[in-house]
Order: structure tokens, then sequence, then C-alpha cells
């Protein structure tokens, strides 16, 4: 791996301090998920991104002066080739392995909707399945929250005490992404007062739990099974017409021991993605809803994948065995009420997303920490905030709530 200022992985490694010492300042890497969307493709090819990064690497130098945020250079996939599908929208890579991008110097823009349909505007809902007779049998825990037999790492009530408290106790955490808004021209990078923004998730995010044993989730599930059990939630809880799930994501989680979409495989390291069932793109194609385009998130049981999908990536100890629980849903959802059907709402000029472009931060501005919920504390990565240092973009985890 080489670094050239921050042009990495093009060359034989010199040391990150003959940098530092060059910029003169800690520049804390990020790592992203690089995402594509069809659109985009034609002019995204890896020989392409490579000159572009040496051609900008020239100037972040001077750029790095004025600007804190982390910023890096993209020289193309992943070795792992976990980026090599389209339909994998927002996916959160392994830690450490993704190549680096145009990240901290583009901004995001609107996509120009699709279905006409580019954020969630509405107080966001969140719908949890729990996929598969491998969860074992539910039962409450002393919070409500429901348990199964299953969840070793008790990763339910983890992202149930969440979502609860998310839109509770004046949190900011979600404010930074409700400077984002549909309705504006394709291109625009920023929202005014009046248009419709994401919504903040006032009480809470956290609209229904569903632990779905009727069958065992598959092995290793393709992007329609994924897709075809958020319809079948749909379904469950009532919500049969395009209205019902206007602001609402489904949370496909796959039960511990299991591969969805290759999770933790050699040809799959990656931690979450998330999509829309009207992507014919996506392994299996396009499942079919009757209940209009529904947003969903392949949740695989991360802690399976260890430290590379950020387990004690934030707390030290067992306490912190689950830090990448809600660090990647937080990740994903973040992404869906930004981004709900990929990819017509916020993305940079290369399809990254808000929650891309701040992935696995350890130290510095946007650096991943612990956020005070009304129901506990729970570690979180920062989003993407086109307006952060007089509009010229960063990663915050705190952030006004816009309107």
């Amino acid at each position: 791996m080489c670094r050239i200022g921050l042009l990495r992985n093009l060359c034989p490694v010199p040391s990150l301090n003959q940098h530092h010492a060059v910029f003169q300042r800690r520049v804390a890497l990020v790592h992203h998920d690089e995402v594509r969307s069809d659109r985009r493709r034609s002019y995204r090819g890896l020989g392409a991104r490579a000159l572009t990064a040496i051609g900008v690497a020239t100037l972040l130098g001077s750029m790095l002066a004025g600007n804190a945020q982390a910023t890096t250079i993209d020289a193309g996939n992943s070795a792992s080739g976990a980026v090599s599908h389209g339909y994998r929208h927002g996916l959160v890579q392994h830690v450490g392995t993704n190549l680096p991008g145009l990240l901290g110097l583009t901004n995001l823009q609107y996509g120009g909707g699709t279905a006409a349909v580019g954020v969630t505007t509405g107080a966001p809902k969140v719908i949890l399945v729990f996929w598969g007779s491998q969860w074992g049998s539910a039962g409450t825990d002393t919070n409500g929250n429901t348990t199964l037999t299953g969840d070793s790492q008790g990763t339910a009530s983890r992202l149930q005490g969440f979502f609860k408290g998310l839109g509770t106790g004046a949190e900011t955490w979600s404010g930074v992404m409700t400077q984002y808004c549909e309705g504006v021209a394709s291109g625009a990078k920023s929202c005014a007062a009046g248009d419709a923004h994401v919504g903040y998730p006032t009480g809470g995010a956290l609209a229904g739990v569903w632990a779905d044993p009727s069958v065992a989730a598959p092995a290793q599930a393709t992007g329609n099974q994924i897709g075809a059990e958020a319809v079948k939630a749909a379904g469950h809880f009532g919500n049969t017409t395009a209205a019902s799930n206007r602001n609402v994501q489904y949370v496909v989680l796959s039960p511990t021991g299991t591969h969805p979409d290759g999770f933790n495989t050699t040809t799959g390291q990656f931690c979450a993605w998330h999509d829309y069932t009207g992507d014919t793109t996506m392994s299996g194609g396009a499942p079919l809803s009757p209940y209009g385009p529904l947003a969903f998130t392949n949740a695989p049981y991360v802690t399976d994948a260890g430290s590379s999908c950020g387990s004690n990536f934030v707390n030290a100890g067992p306490s912190g065995a689950t830090d990448g629980v809600t660090i990647v849903e937080g990740h994903e959802y973040a992404e869906t009420i930004s981004d709900q059907f990929p990819a017509g709402g916020w993305t940079d000029i290369q399809g990254n997303e808000n929650g891309d472009k701040c992935a696995w931060i350890s130290s510095g501005q946007g650096a991943a920490q612990n956020i005070a919920l009304t129901t506990g504390s729970y570690p979180v990565q920062s989003t993407w905030a086109n307006d952060y240092s007089g509009s010229t973009g960063g990663c915050e985890v705190a952030h006004a709530t816009v309107k």
C-alpha cells in the first residue's frame, strides 16, 4: 500500500509519518464503501478513477490546510470484489479492506428521485424483521424488547433500544440527515427552507418488530430473497399500499451462521447494504411487490465478522463486542432516509452516500463515538453534511434539525 500525500494502494509502502510531516497535521483516513448506480457506470472504470486520483493528489496539500475533514483518493474497486454488484447501495465494507475515494472533496448532490421519491420526508419508520427459524424462540426483556434464544450476542435488544431512542431526548445525530430534501433540481447540493426535508424521528424510529420463524433463512440468500422477505413483512404489518410504505424501511436481519448475498465469505467482504424492491439488477432479480416499491436493508449477523464489521471499534472489552451492530445499521438507516430508492436521492459524483463517506473513522473530525439516547448509550458513525465548514462538506455526529 502506498501513500503519496493521501494517494494509497498504488505503490510500495512508505512511512505514514513522512506524510504527516509534509502536511503538518493528522489526517483521519476515511474507509468507504463504493457504490455504483447503473447510470454512472459508463465513466467509472478503474483506469479513469486511478488517473483522476493522480491528478488530484497534487492539490491535496493546500486543500487540507483549510479543511478539517478527513480526505481520501479513489484508486478503484475493493480488492475483495465486494462492490462489484451495483445493487449493493451504501455497502459497508470490512474495516480496513476498502480502497479510498474522493470522499472529502465532493459534496452530495440530488439524483432527481426514483419513482418520484428521493428521501424519507415523514418521520422515518423502521421495521426490524428477524428472518428465519434459526433465531429461535421469542421472549421479552425488562425493557420490553423482543429477545430471541438464537441471538447469542443480544443484537435484537441492541437494535430495538437504538431505534426506540432515536428522535428522543433532543438527540442531534439524526439532525445531520435533515439537511437533505427532495423536489429540488437534479444535481442540487443544498435545500431551502420549506423544501421537503428528511424527517426527524420524533418519539422514536422503531415502528415494528417481527420474528418470522416460518422457514429457515437461506444459508446464502440472494438479493431477491432478501427483498421478498421485506415484502412479506409489509404484508404482515398491513402496509399494503405505496402510501403506507412511503416512510418505512424494512431491515431484514439474517441469523448467525448465514451468509446473505455472500456476507462473510471470500467474495463478499461487506457488513450490510440497502436497496429497494424495484431494482432489477439485484441478484435473483427484483422481487415482486404488490405494495409499491419498498426500501429494505440486507442486515447480516455482523458480529459473525468480528472486528471486520466493527466489534470493539469504539468500546473496549466485552461491552464493545456489539459496537458494529449499531454502527453498521445506523449507517444503512441514515443512507436509506437520504436515498430511499437508490440512487434517486443524495449521492456524490461516484455514487457514495452520506454514510459511505464517513465509514470507519477512528479519530479526528467525524470519528465514530457513543451517543446518549434516552434508551442508553450506542456507538454510531458520523454521516456526511454538505453544510459543514462553510458548505465545503464534512462528517458530523451532531447537527441541529433542519426543516
